[in-house]
């Protein structure tokens, strides 16, 4: 859990003097937008505040942000993050990504940051491209997509972010995306998580990738292929005329026709945060015969890394005298005389 204590901001408060600078049209400043006024309703203190970002058009964030930030090297901002919250545990630390940036050459530092649970928030822009370096596919990208390193189009099978959230021991795994007006309580719940708490945000590359996403983010007509999951509540979509259930006998999720708002009768799930098998479906959907899953479709803390590191250092510190020159001359040890102009 991050600081319990208010403090009063605006959304100016949160603003730097930095000339905002992605392409028009860019996700990525609606995502900023929704941090900035995510953060006076937190009460959050920009002075305990810190974004650590690695390498890719996401990783600009930092600037943007009045607070502590790091801009650091390619895929290795969970590392920078798990350092500075082992120095600091009392920092509140959101660390951004992209899908490049996160789950190619730092897939490797993302999953160990997951599995240790650090308590942060990580946010990872996906647009299933590489905008920086001129449009490349990227782990995430579809089969068949075509880029100037993929021009017969891409045979890869792509990453699933939330899967391998999911899989690496995440604790709280979140999506939504840049345009949404439900990003901010997902960030809310992400900042309220004890421990490591990934946030899958898709995002639109206008200049390489551009509407990747509309069947089910666009602005306008793509509700009713959103589930919006919310804990304790039915999972309903489509204005509430369909859901989702679970076939007993298969494992497996499936979508049925609600009549006249009986959910209950339709044999429509109530969402669990704590289900990790559920969510673990979830992710894992087909979209098109399912809707996109959105919101926090996982929520079950644990202790964090830093905690248990604390701790620690605690136990093999008590009792004893903090006495750097017994430290150093615990051991073997020698004296050297002479002086550098004797024979060797």
């Amino acid at each position: 859990m991050n600081a319990p204590a208010k403090f009063e901001t605006t959304l100016k408060d949160w603003e730097t003097d930095q000339e905002v600078r992605w392409c028009p049209g860019c996700g990525d400043y609606a995502i900023l937008k929704a941090v900035q006024r995510t953060l006076p309703q937190l009460g959050a203190n920009p002075a305990n505040t810190c974004f650590i970002s690695g390498i890719g058009c996401s990783s600009r964030f930092p600037y943007y942000m009045e607070t502590y930030g790091f801009h650091t090297i390619h895929g290795r901002a969970p590392a920078f993050a798990t350092g500075a919250k082992l120095a600091n545990p009392d920092l509140d630390i959101w660390l951004v990504t992209g899908d490049g940036d996160g789950l190619s050459i730092g897939g490797n530092h993302l999953m160990h940051v997951l599995r240790r649970n650090v308590n942060m928030q990580i946010m990872l822009f996906n647009n299933e491209i590489y905008g920086l370096t001129k449009g490349q596919y990227s782990p995430t990208s579809r089969e068949g997509t075509k880029s100037p390193s993929t021009p017969l189009g891409s045979v890869d099978h792509p990453a699933r972010p939330a899967a391998f959230a999911l899989g690496a021991g995440a604790r709280f795994v979140g999506r939504g995306f840049d345009v949404s007006k439900n990003l901010p309580d997902v960030l809310m719940a992400a900042h309220a998580h004890q421990g490591a708490a990934f946030i899958e945000i898709f995002q639109n590359c206008i200049v390489y990738n551009k509407d990747v996403f509309d069947d089910f983010a666009a602005p306008k007509g793509a509700e009713d292929r959103q589930l919006w999951l919310e804990n304790g509540k039915p999972m309903l979509f489509a204005g509430d005329t369909k859901g989702i259930t679970l076939d007993r006998e298969k494992l497996t999720l499936d979508v049925v026709d609600v009549v006249d708002g009986d959910w209950e009768a339709a044999g429509v799930i109530v969402h669990d945060v704590t289900n990790r098998s559920i969510a673990h479906m979830l992710v894992e959907m087909p979209f098109g015969p399912f809707p996109m899953a959105l919101g926090v479709l996982y929520d079950d803390p644990r202790p964090t890394f830093e905690s248990a590191v604390i701790a620690e250092r605690e136990q093999a510190s008590a009792g004893k005298e903090a006495n750097l020159a017994k430290l150093l001359g615990k051991g073997q040890t020698w004296t050297v005389s002479g002086t550098a102009q004797d024979p060797v």
